[in-house]
């Protein structure tokens, strides 16, 4: 992960009623179990890399381009259609490694990505040879799946990450407008097995519209296996920056890098609680023992999830659940109400007895707020009450609502009332998933 400031990210423009996932999986379509294994023997690979070639795989230097040449003989060999980019930075050559599985809509590209480079200090393994280590093994589960995707799934291995997002930024900048318009998403996988982890899903909120899509898939796998999330906001961090001011939804995971593990965090996730979640962020020490095994392997389990399940199945699978979204901001002044609406067509009867409502109202003391979904007929669902004792701030989260008596088409609200002095917000996005 870089260590350079926060880059602006521009909002996209908001998508009501566009539909961003593939059909939900079905048993064909349910993502394999990746062995841990696997994902540590490629890290031992990075890991003799690095210690054959001047302890690291910085840009510009030869363990960086053996790491390409690695990921890239084990694509190759499973099926992989693979192209090397090169481009220069502070008077070297570096390189971006692009995967394409073959088949799938090529107007409709699931990708991921994780950046290849370490720093100069140290071999990088955490950062960011877990990141790409668990992609790479993702991609072999794929060709041994031999996956037929209902859309095109495309992975990328970024250079210069640690001097300003470089490589991932010069692939972004090179697309024609035609080409970031065939990305549907952007998925990203820097530091995912920090020694004194933190499970964080990138937050949706001030990324492009689709983004929420995105957050909630990754939210899911970790509520599926029982391992509590927190959001984060990388900000401009890594190198899902440039798909975002693109205009390309982006979510990803991440187990923290020198930012220090709370003792409420300890006590949700283990480890220790006062230290960083990686001592060893950007230093020599990281090494293959600077892994933690478990969080290795939930979360490219939870990359393999996420990639299955947005990029689906080809073959006449099931129609998709309609989804609806809303990203458009709405102030919330204080002791105000206001709403934000969501015109919903083209779904066929009654709303469903499990409507989802997924919710990201960015405000600084939650308890003033009270949520209700609004169905076309004027009946009020409340979602949430306010609460004098619940000074956290934001609500983020996702409400089941049975509607099955509502009729499904036409415009639904969120409505939210401010009823309490001094705080403000504003509703960020919404979405309904029928």
């Amino acid at each position: 992960m870089s260590r350079y400031p926060l880059v602006p990210i521009a909002v996209g423009v908001a998508l009501t009623g566009a539909l961003l996932v593939a059909p939900l999986a079905t048993a064909a379509q349910t993502a394999p179990n990746i062995p841990v294994a696997n994902v540590q023997a490629h890290l031992d690979q990075f890991q003799t890399i690095a210690t054959n070639n001047g302890g690291n795989r910085a840009h510009g230097r030869p363990g960086y381009q053996a790491s390409v040449n690695y990921v890239k003989g084990k694509l190759d060999a499973a099926g992989w259609t693979t192209s090397v980019k090169s481009f220069t930075y502070n008077g070297a050559t570096g390189y971006n490694l692009i995967a394409d599985w073959p088949g799938g809509n090529p107007d409709a590209i699931i990708m991921a990505g994780a950046h290849l480079d370490s720093v100069t200090a140290g071999p990088g393994i955490n950062d960011n040879g877990t990141g790409s280590a668990g992609l790479l093994e993702v991609a072999l589960a794929i060709s041994a799946a031999d996956l037929a995707p209902e859309k095109h799934i495309r992975f990328g291995w970024w250079g210069a990450e640690e001097l300003g997002l470089i490589g991932s930024t010069n692939y972004v900048n090179s697309l024609p407008s035609t080409e970031k318009a065939k990305i549907d998403a952007y998925l990203n996988f820097d530091m995912i097995g920090s020694p004194n982890p933190g499970y964080f899903v990138y937050s949706a909120s001030g990324q492009p519209a689709g983004s929420l899509e995105l957050q909630q898939v990754l939210e899911g796998y970790f509520r599926s296996i029982n391992v509590p999330t927190e959001l984060t906001s990388v900000g401009g961090r890594s190198d899902h920056a440039a798909f975002a001011r693109a205009g390309i939804p982006v979510g990803g995971t991440f187990t923290g890098a020198e930012g220090t593990k709370t003792s409420a965090q300890a006590q949700k996730w283990g480890g220790t609680a006062g230290q960083a979640y990686d001592a060893c962020y950007h230093r020599s020490c990281d090494r293959t023992g600077n892994v933690n095994t478990a969080a290795l392997d939930r979360n490219t389990d939870a990359i393999a999830h996420a990639v299955w399940t947005l990029a689906g199945e080809g073959g006449g699978g099931p129609d998709p659940d309609p989804r609806f979204e809303n990203g458009t901001d709405v102030a919330i002044p204080d002791l105000t109400t206001v709403e934000s609406p969501i015109t919903v067509s083209g779904v066929s009867g009654n709303a469903p007895s499990d409507l989802a409502v997924q919710v990201s109202i960015l405000h600084t003391y939650r308890g003033d707020v009270v949520v209700d979904l609004v169905a076309p007929d004027g009946t009020a669902y409340r979602l949430k009450n306010s609460s004098s004792s619940d000074s956290a701030d934001n609500v983020i989260a996702t409400y089941t609502v049975d509607a099955s008596s509502e009729t499904a088409n036409g415009t639904w609200k969120l409505r939210v009332g401010d009823v309490a002095r001094y705080d403000t917000g504003r509703i960020d996005s919404w979405a309904l998933q029928f």
